[in-house]
């Protein structure tokens, strides 16, 4: 396959080549090949990742009328007792192929394991292997209700890593600071017993006391787990008093901690309590950014009892942050890094459009990189290891076979 007339996100006209899965040429002018795809002086672009999200409850529903996170986990609570294996595998196969229709290949979902029959994993280990290939998806065991809240949760966790990818916790759920505190250093002894990686909701909150980041910077460290923890959310940073924010944001960037944020569903979230004005709901970006810090973004949820939208596009978190965090023309350019090389550089695989990589792009629509924000639309083309396997955002080839996507199941 060759791909003429393209342009990179730099500015850079090149012609690429791919064979055998990988880009064998990323130049001015490449040698001919047989089946040419012409990007016509578009952006052509590496897929995205989604660091952060919920396959189990996607597309559930849920009126939640107070709008916050706490009365989100009870409707879940209820709900996760009701639905099916069927049922989760039917939602979760329509938001991944959303996902791959607007360019997504990576998504890390967690997974609620203190629903104790452990159906939700069931479920979400067939739907991982039906998108094999395709979509890249990790399983995080995530315990929602806590790990020391009930007798057993730890337990649960224990046993449930025997099918997932990664570790997960939630130490601001636990009843005390010391619980939480002994949450963070089970997940990392756990993580460390399976050679496993730690993805964690960590300080989702606008409470200003709740600093687990800075346990679980003490614990990456103290076990050598650098570069394999993500924290998820860590929206009480914005509460955070700012001596102590410059404080632990280096310890961050040296331990090697990614953090994810989730503009749109923690700015629906957070600030409920507040009168005006009220506080963003998201951890900072630039701020992070400017010390080291490598930050990544997820969607998080699309229609389930914490958020009543969401399409599955990436560049519409993206969107958010952008404006949330007050960007400029120079940093919006450089924003796509969230959902593309930081996410990466937290999931440890080989990426971008280069020589010897697996052939992974996206053939875009726009010309400059702000367009992508500013008209969010589909890649004509999403292309896996140098196939074409999603086209114009209506279809995804699934073994070897075109589907329709749905925009909800």
């Amino acid at each position: 396959m060759k791909i003429k007339n393209a342009v990179l996100i730099d500015g850079k006209k090149v012609e690429i080549n791919v064979e055998e899965g990988k880009f064998t040429c990323v130049r001015d002018q490449c040698p001919p090949q047989g089946e040419v795809l012409d990007a016509q002086g578009r952006l052509v672009i590496p897929p995205f990742f989604n660091m952060h999200f919920h396959l189990d409850s996607v597309f559930i529903g849920g009126e939640n009328e107070s709008g916050t996170l706490w009365e989100g986990i009870e409707k879940w609570r209820e709900m996760k007792q009701k639905t099916t294996e069927e049922d989760v595998e039917r939602r979760a196969y329509t938001a991944l192929k959303l996902m791959l229709s607007q360019g997504t290949l990576w998504v890390r979902s967690h997974v609620d394991v203190t629903e104790r029959s452990l159906k939700l994993l069931r479920a979400l280990m067939k739907v991982k292997e039906e998108f094999k290939g395709l979509v890249d998806v990790q399983l995080t065991a995530f315990p929602q209700d806590g790990v020391f809240t009930d007798k057993g949760n730890d337990e649960i966790l224990r046993k449930s890593l025997d099918y997932v990818d990664n570790v997960g916790m939630i130490p601001h759920a636990e009843i005390t600071r010391e619980d939480g505190v002994r949450s963070v250093e089970f997940a990392f002894r756990l993580a460390r017993e399976r050679n496993m990686d730690i993805d964690g909701h960590v300080d989702e909150t606008d409470d200003p006391n709740s600093r687990f980041l800075e346990a679980v910077v003490k614990y990456t460290r103290e076990y050598k787990w650098e570069g394999r923890v993500t924290a998820g959310h860590v929206t009480a940073m914005h509460s955070w008093d700012q001596n102590y924010v410059r404080r632990i944001l280096p310890k961050v960037a040296e331990s090697g901690v990614t953090v994810i944020a989730n503009p749109l569903i923690n700015v629906m979230l957070q600030g409920r309590m507040d009168g005006y004005p009220k506080r963003r709901g998201m951890a900072p970006l630039k701020l992070m950014k400017s010390f080291g810090v490598n930050v990544a973004l997820g969607q998080d949820c699309i229609m389930d009892p914490w958020y009543p939208l969401g399409s599955g596009n990436m560049l519409q978190p993206l969107f958010m942050a952008i404006h949330l965090d007050q960007m400029n023309w120079r940093e919006i350019r450089e924003s796509l890094s969230f959902i593309t090389y930081n996410a990466a550089r937290a999931w440890r695989t080989s990426y971008g459009i280069e020589e010897g990589k697996p052939a992974n792009l996206l053939l875009t629509n726009a010309e400059f990189p702000e367009d992508l924000l500013r008209f969010m639309e589909p890649p004509r083309f999403v292309i896996r290891e140098g196939e074409v396997v999603a086209r114009d955002g209506k279809e995804v080839k699934i073994k070897g076979k075109w589907e329709e996507v749905k925009r909800r199941p």
